[in-house]
């Protein structure tokens, strides 16, 4: 049989091709494309917690109320009045925690002095052409190693501060009648409680979700073309967020740029948000600082996760690698898929999806290359 000519089997390979894109663009526009992805991603997307990470959440005594930057001396010091207050509720010696209390609010005085005159040497006038001090000889560190040994209080320099920082809420001198003149103060009762709390059921803690994260879906203009408002995706997931928050009552976490005009919009819904990460210009960066921000906040393992059902797989994978695992509540889309027609929104969902799907891809492969390492 005589071979076909190379231009007819050009043509041939032409047309095939053809009619696969032609079927392709077809499956593009139905309901069914963006369905069978997501369902790809749910099922091949890893989402196992990365276990050393997780140890920076093991704490898990997240406080929305916490605005001591982690790694600092009055952060070690409130450490260390946590584990001498758990010895004393242990050993039921009451007295002792008023006694503790007030060794710790003498502690933090100091540790503030102490600050505020090193800031002042630091203002004064420096003498041109000088040698560089050695702190500015110094090369900086690498930044996630750095974030890591500031929250490792068995680190040796956390460590040996921990010991001086105990030993003096032993052993400071407090005048009794100092003590018993100096009306309670209620925020020895919120430690109670927090440390009740972090020793109550402690195998069930990773069981719980501890907060709402809530990611940003972007910004757009008001109608008037001047205010900046949240759009369609941001705010479907921030109606999501209040039919979650009266059912589970939890501290919700904003993050992405988009942050600060997420939370003006709950506000209107007398929602008070009050843990905001703003600093955020992808998800990558959404996971990566709001792992860091709860670690801030005392630590939570377990969070409940809003985003839509396209981003939610390679956003679960990020916070697993950061040590958090995440549970899944989907917002919806600002359209919705239809039968057939109109067509054009099912555009949007297959969109929305190869985009994910690419993206998921290439976190997997490759990484995040436009991810920084901390705020």
């Amino acid at each position: 049989m005589a071979k076909a000519h190379w231009m007819v089997r050009l043509v041939q390979i032409a047309s095939v091709l053809f009619v696969l894109f032609g079927c392709f663009m077809v499956l593009i526009y139905s309901p069914f494309y963006s369905q069978w992805v997501v369902k790809g991603l749910n099922h091949f997307v890893p989402v196992e917690v990365n276990q050393v990470a997780a140890k920076s959440q093991q704490m898990a005594a997240l406080s929305e109320h916490e605005n001591l930057e982690p790694g600092s001396k009055l952060w070690i010091a409130r450490q260390a009045y946590l584990k001498l207050m758990e010895e004393a509720i242990q050993s039921h010696n009451s007295q002792d925690l008023t006694v503790i209390q007030a060794r710790y609010k003498a502690l933090q005085q100091m540790i503030e002095e102490a600050q505020q005159q090193e800031k002042d040497e630091q203002e004064k006038p420096r003498i041109p052409l000088l040698a560089k001090t050695v702190d500015e000889e110094v090369e900086q560190a690498d930044p996630t190693q750095v974030v890591k040994d500031l929250l490792d209080l068995n680190s040796t320099e956390n460590k040996a501060l921990m010991e001086k920082y105990v030993e003096f809420l032993r052993m400071h001198k407090i005048a009794e009648q100092v003590v018993a003149q100096e009306p309670v103060d209620e925020t020895i009762y919120q430690d109670i409680a927090l440390i009740h709390e972090q020793n109550a059921q402690p195998q069930l803690q990773s069981s719980k979700p501890y907060a709402i994260v809530v990611l940003g879906g972007g910004l757009t203009l008001d109608k008037n073309g001047q205010d900046i408002v949240v759009n369609d995706y941001t705010r479907l997931r921030l109606e999501k967020t209040l039919a979650i928050e009266k059912q589970y009552q939890l501290p919700i976490v904003l993050s992405g740029v988009e942050a600060p005009y997420m939370q003006r919009w709950l506000k209107k819904y007398d929602v008070d948000a009050k843990l905001l990460e703003d600093r955020s210009m992808n998800t990558c960066e959404n996971s990566r600082f709001s792992s860091l921000l709860l670690q801030k906040k005392g630590g939570a393992p377990r969070v409940i996760l809003i985003t839509d059902r396209y981003h939610m797989p390679r956003t679960r994978r990020l916070f697993a690698l950061n040590g958090i695992e995440t549970v899944p509540v989907e917002a919806p889309m600002p359209t919705q898929l239809t039968n057939w027609r109109p067509s054009q929104q099912n555009y949007d969902h297959s969109r929305r999806a190869n985009y994910e799907m690419l993206a998921t891809i290439r976190d997997v492969w490759f990484g995040s290359s436009d991810c920084r390492e901390v705020p």
